[in-house]
């Protein structure tokens, strides 16, 4: 897949030329639920196997129309190449993963609220979030079933209610909106690089669902200790004054904020658990704080203090 993945890219990078031969040519990522590939400024994507190719290419098609907020494709019809979707992007600049100073919080808070606050167009599908959470979990329990961490994980997740586990549709009263599914500072770049504007990449999960779900990672690291105050403010306070309606304006967030956090805090913590015992390596200090937080919440469930 890679090598006809770079093909891919190369003629999507110079469509009425031959290759040029000193473009840069390198493999992103390589996971078997995506592999990226960098041609010279073109980014192909081969999406997961079992993509549905028509929910895929309505998803595309809203970053086309929403170039403002969403980085566009280079072509908003995904191609097939063994099976899988493909997409065609520029190429941006991510943010620094070493200069957390320098972190683009209120962009993402505001590029948020405006994408919330879009009119999602007909037959889209839903946002992906609690569906990309329950699936983590099962992987927990397929690839590492005997983690020490397991029941702490489990018991917080059978605390949530089932629309946040992907067992039914989220109640009409928490709201509707055009979500991205899984907001976080790795889904932003800078387009053109390197000092454009900012804008969010990754259409994978983006649908109709809860717009709370979309600030709900960084409301899971706050409230774990692993996002400073100031950041989440800063966070808060833009999505706020861009608009968006996950939150009420000036009343507690955390009534709309809480299921969503905990429901990403079950999923971050089970993927970071099942890394560490496919690595064979103990869980690191971050990790632990996730898995602690899991504590607490089926700690709550159950009564136990």
């Amino acid at each position: 897949m890679p090598a006809d993945l770079h093909a891919h890219a190369r003629a999507a990078a110079h469509p009425a030329a031959a290759p040029c031969p000193g473009c840069a040519t390198a493999t992103l990522a390589d996971r078997p639920d995506a592999t990226v590939v960098r041609h010279h400024r073109t980014v192909a994507k081969a999406h997961a196997p079992g993509t549905d190719p028509v929910e895929l290419r309505r998803r595309v098609a809203v970053a086309a129309a929403l170039p403002d907020i969403l980085l566009p494709p280079l072509d908003p019809s995904p191609a097939l190449m063994d099976g899988r979707p493909t997409t065609c992007w520029p190429l941006g600049l991510p943010v620094d993963p070493d200069d957390p100073s320098a972190a683009p919080w209120e962009d993402a808070a505001s590029l948020t609220a405006r994408l919330h606050r879009a009119q999602p167009p007909p037959g889209l599908p839903a946002m992906r979030g609690p569906e990309k959470a329950a699936l983590a979990v099962a992987r927990l329990l397929a690839e590492a079933p005997g983690h020490p961490a397991v029941p702490a994980l489990l018991g917080a997740w059978a605390a949530l209610p089932p629309w946040a586990r992907a067992e039914e549709p989220a109640p009409p009263e928490l709201g509707a909106a055009l979500c991205h599914g899984d907001l976080h500072l790795g889904q932003l770049v800078r387009h053109p690089a390197p000092d454009g504007p900012w804008r969010l990449i990754d259409v994978d999960d983006l649908g109709i669902g809860v717009p709370a779900w979309d600030l709900a990672r960084p409301a899971s690291w706050y409230a774990c200790g692993l996002l400073p105050a100031d950041a989440w403010r800063r966070f808060l306070d833009a999505y706020r004054s861009a608009g968006g309606p996950a939150v009420p304006p000036d009343e507690d967030p955390w009534p709309a904020l809480d299921v969503p956090a905990r429901a990403l805090t079950v999923q971050t913590a089970a993927r970071s658990v099942t890394k560490a015992a496919l690595a064979g390596r103990p869980v690191d200090e971050a990790e632990e704080a996730l898995i602690d937080a899991c504590g607490r919440m089926a700690a709550g469930r159950t009564g136990a203090v």
